[in-house]
């Protein structure tokens, strides 16, 4: 397993939420949903994406955004367009000039929403809920990320979105899915790093392809072929932690995607990520995580 692939294993979509909005400029939408990450693209037109902080980018067609959550954020038609919509944490839409929600009065069909025969189209997803694994994703990215995407995928979207066929949310999930796996895709190609690394990329696969394994770093550095503190140093130089810190939180990771399936003992995710024992998979899990594998699984734990 590559690395790329380990970190998208997290957000598959479930249930996510997808929308074709329309508009005729000026138009400005203030988002605060605190979804965990969006996705969004251009059909027609452009639209700025002004984070709370960040520095303002203008998305085109022919590209994607990403946003990590959970701040809010606003897209406009330009930057100093006032905000006229609210779009809350319900995915209800209210105007800001009174409060009146226009959820509804604006709705324009199957997942279609604005005003009609608008000259900007904007499709957009929200994951609702990563997954813990996209935990990892979510850590890695930056808090916006915009990148360049196939336009079949875009025009399929667009034709998909507004349908109403039996399983028309599975096929909309994973039309999102190859969006949000396109843009990662590139950016990580973009930035090398320790997945192109010839010390760092081999350490970094044998963990993800066998986590349940009793690695240790001198374990690992001789699979590499390097010293163990050539080994250490790289690793930590370039994926920011030590190697067996990584683990620890890849293995734990691992363990609470497992433990969201009621069928899964916690003696059995043990077992499957490396640890001896439900003991001891529940105190590293209560210490790196502040709550025990019972806890989390009950709904006490963070979801990121």
């Amino acid at each position: 397993m590559d690395t790329l692939t380990a970190l998208l294993e997290g957000p598959k979509a479930r249930s996510a939420f997808l929308i074709k909005s329309v508009f005729n400029p000026p138009w400005s939408v203030r988002i605060e949903d605190r979804a965990p990450l969006s996705v969004m693209t251009m059909v027609n037109g452009s639209a700025w994406l002004l984070p709370d902080g960040g520095e303002p980018v203008l998305v085109a067609p022919g590209e994607v955004a990403l946003v990590r959550g959970p701040d809010p954020y606003t897209l406009s038609d330009a930057r100093d367009t006032p905000v006229r919509i609210r779009v809350g944490s319900d995915q209800r839409c209210s105007r800001v000039d009174g409060g009146e929600d226009v959820s509804d009065s604006m709705a324009l069909g199957a997942r279609t929403w604005g005003e009609a025969a608008g000259s900007v189209v904007l499709l957009s997803g929200t994951y609702q809920d990563p997954g813990e694994i996209g935990s990892r994703l979510l850590t890695a990215l930056p808090p916006v990320l915009v990148g360049p995407v196939d336009p079949a995928l875009v025009a399929l979207l667009g034709g998909e979105i507004s349908r109403t066929e039996p399983a028309q949310d599975v096929v909309l999930n994973r039309l999102l899915d190859l969006l949000l796996i396109g843009v990662v895709r590139g950016w990580l190609a973009e930035r090398g790093g320790a997945e192109n690394d010839p010390v760092t990329g081999p350490a970094l696969r044998l963990l993800h392809e066998n986590p349940a394994y009793g690695w240790t770093v001198e374990s690992l550095a001789r699979k590499v072929g390097v010293s163990r503190a050539a080994l250490a140093r790289r690793f930590t130089e370039l994926v920011g932690e030590p190697p067996m810190s990584y683990l620890t939180g890849w293995r734990l990771a691992l363990a609470a995607d497992l433990l969201r399936d009621p069928s899964t003992t916690l003696a059995s995710a043990a077992h499957q990520v490396g640890y001896s024992s439900a003991f001891s998979l529940s105190t590293a899990f209560k210490r790196v995580r502040g709550v025990s594998p019972r806890e989390f699984r009950a709904g006490s734990g963070p979801a990121a």
